[in-house]
């Protein structure tokens, strides 16, 4: 009987993948991953919720302890990034690190076969190479945040609820009745919940006065406002800038003179060519160029483009029409139909 260990974070995707595998006649098992924890964050409600989902299914239950790795891993890549005026993604760099990264070796480690988790995605295995598939629901699709996951992991991992829309797991957790059926989703930071942008980065990052200038057009800028460090802003922003006679949207940073760049006209937003570097393929690097729809965010809906292949290791994509608010440190993920070719950052 194959062993399963389902990562299990007190959500109800992962308890409902747990139980379908409970259900299917697998040995399986729970696990909880301590990562973060902090007053106002929901880490010790997700555990006990999660400890109660494993009861309720009648499976053994873990709590592996990555804070520290975490802190380093994740948090980190994170803050340095925004330090530097990029936008990381740290669920990206989550899944790559952590839950498959570190926990997928703590599984190996124990003996289990195959480590199972509650996203939405699929996968397929032919000629000896996986393929990565988005998942069912087109509105829940979470494929985008695994590009980077090494495939020979994804060879021995599980997404039993990829197959399903949203709403027949809801009905499911129903079904078996699990504690955890009606919990609202997580939202927010991998691991840290709801939590505003600027209010996390000031546990790390130290207010800076600076300038905003809008942008008139021909290289030329004016002096509009102030604002309290470049590092807060990302492209496209428009919330919290705190202009008046707006709307206003953020058209670029400089974390070194401490400048915020505004515009007034969104289609100054819109750029048809980006620079991508440090890529990964799932099913191995395909012929250049290449035809792909391209995601620039996770709730993007892509663009079609073409991926050239430069001498630097670097990759050239450009998109058939202007796409907006391209973000440095975001990652664009290239798919075909349905299938996830690989990604790369934004440079």
């Amino acid at each position: 009987m194959k062993k399963i260990l389902v990562a299990m974070s007190g959500g109800v995707d992962s308890s409902v993948a747990a139980a379908l595998l409970k259900r299917a006649g697998f040995n399986v098992a729970g696990a909880f991953l301590r990562c973060y924890e902090t007053p106002g964050c929901p880490a010790l409600e997700d555990l006990g919720v999660a400890r109660l989902a494993a009861a309720k299914i009648g499976i053994p239950f873990y709590v592996f302890d990555f804070r520290k790795e975490y802190k380093k891993k994740v948090i980190g890549y994170f803050v340095s990034g925004y330090k530097k005026g990029l936008t990381p993604n740290p669920d990206i760099m989550c899944n790559k690190t952590v839950k498959f990264g570190l926990l997928f070796e703590k599984a190996m480690a124990l003996g289990f076969d195959y480590l199972a988790t509650g996203h939405y995605a699929r996968l397929e295995e032919k000629g000896g190479k996986i393929k990565l598939l988005k998942g069912k629901d087109p509105n829940k699709d979470q494929s985008y945040f695994l590009y980077a996951v090494k495939p020979e992991f994804l060879k021995r991992v599980i997404f039993p609820v990829g197959d399903k829309k949203k709403a027949e797991v809801r009905k499911l957790a129903k079904k078996f009745g699990l504690p955890n059926a009606q919990r609202p989703d997580s939202q927010g930071i991998c691991f840290v919940g709801r939590v505003r942008l600027g209010d996390f980065l000031d546990q790390y990052i130290k207010p800076k006065t600076g300038k905003v200038r809008l942008f008139l057009g021909n290289g030329e800028y004016k002096e509009i406002g102030e604002h309290q460090g470049a590092h807060y802003f990302t492209i496209g922003q428009r919330q919290g800038l705190g202009l008046g006679g707006g709307p206003y949207f953020v058209l670029g940073t400089d974390v070194k003179k401490n400048f915020v760049t505004v515009t007034k006209n969104e289609k100054d937003l819109c750029r048809k060519e980006i620079i991508i570097s440090g890529l990964s393929w799932i099913s191995g690097e395909p012929k250049f160029p290449l035809r792909a729809t391209v995601k620039i965010r996770y709730r993007h809906k892509g663009g079609t483009a073409t991926i050239y292949k430069m001498p630097d290791a670097k990759y050239r994509i450009l998109f058939q029409k202007p796409q907006r608010a391209i973000a440095k440190g975001q990652s664009a993920v290239f798919y075909k139909g349905s299938q996830l070719l690989g990604g790369g950052l934004i440079v």
